[in-house]
């Protein structure tokens, strides 16, 4: 018996400094997914305001100190994300911006829809000399949406499995995970699409997606802002671990249609990756040692 279908996208653009700029592209790419079907567009990191502009000058070698080069702060109740609330109307978007939180700054991500914030998440995991920017997540937990329980995962955070199991043991049906992802700065391939960082980058995601059983939406960057090129490849990735829909390189959306409980319960039904594990034995070394 067939249930609801829900519609899902993931959008790769660029989005700069301007907030302006970057609402009107979040409002364009909303258009575009609710003529479609979508019920949850996920957008990138850092959609709101931009991504830290330079790598390679700050005080470890990876980013710039320069105060313009940070990007502006996002208030919760400002009217940044009530104007994404009403951009959301009747669906879900993930948007990515630097939150501000009394004195200190954190990379994060806002669930909105029409009726305003339904949840944050703070990233956790800070690559590449983030941490003298940004403070650190503290928590990875799931939350009820108008689409099912979901979570919310940002960018380097899809390298640490640990992530993604813990929302799906939280009971997250479907993740979305937005970036600013670049490609390599050394070593990098022929094309961006050959890139070994683009490559890592669509690992990850079927990875996560295969090993939790779950549906995995991928935002990403795209063109370049600073010292960076984004690498793009917005997609949306099935239980299975198959790529129903991917942007590419390119900007724009990844749309795919689910009805979610089928969907998980085929991909579960002979061998179920959550039921099967063995967590008594899943201890750190410096445990296992004591």
């Amino acid at each position: 018996m067939t249930g609801t279908i829900t519609g899902f996208a993931a959008a790769a653009g660029s989005f700069g400094r301007d907030l302006d700029d970057d609402l009107a592209l979040i409002e364009q790419l909303a258009d575009e997914a609710r003529a479609a079907g979508v019920s949850l567009l996920a957008l990138p990191e850092a959609c709101l305001g931009g991504y830290l502009s330079v790598l390679g000058s700050g005080r470890d070698g990876t980013h710039s100190e320069e105060p313009e080069s940070l990007p502006p702060l996002v208030d919760l109740g400002g009217p940044e994300l009530r104007r994404v609330a009403a951009i959301a109307r009747e669906m879900t978007l993930v948007v990515g911006f630097c939150e501000s939180d009394g004195g200190e700054r954190f990379n994060s991500s806002a669930a909105v829809t029409g009726d305003g914030v339904l949840a944050v998440y703070r990233k956790v995991h800070q690559p590449l000399g983030e941490n003298l920017y940004y403070g650190p997540g503290s928590e990875l937990r799931a939350f009820d949406s108008p689409v099912g329980r979901m979570g919310m995962l940002i960018c380097y955070d899809k390298a640490f499995p640990e992530a993604a199991r813990a929302l799906a043991l939280d009971g997250a049906e479907v993740i979305a995970c937005i970036s600013a992802w670049p490609g390599s700065r050394t070593a990098s391939g022929e094309s961006l699409a050959e890139d070994r960082w683009t490559k890592r980058f669509n690992i990850f995601d079927q990875a996560r997606g295969l090993e939790n059983q779950i549906i995995w939406l991928a935002a990403n960057q795209t063109g370049t802002f600073g010292s960076l090129r984004f690498v793009g490849n917005a997609k949306v990735v099935g239980p299975g671990g198959d790529v129903v829909a991917t942007t590419g390189v390119d900007s724009g959306l990844a749309i795919a249609s689910f009805d979610v409980e089928e969907a998980l319960s085929t991909a579960r039904r002979s061998m179920f990756h959550l039921r099967d594990r063995r967590p008594e034995l899943y201890l750190e070394p410096e445990a296992s040692h004591a």
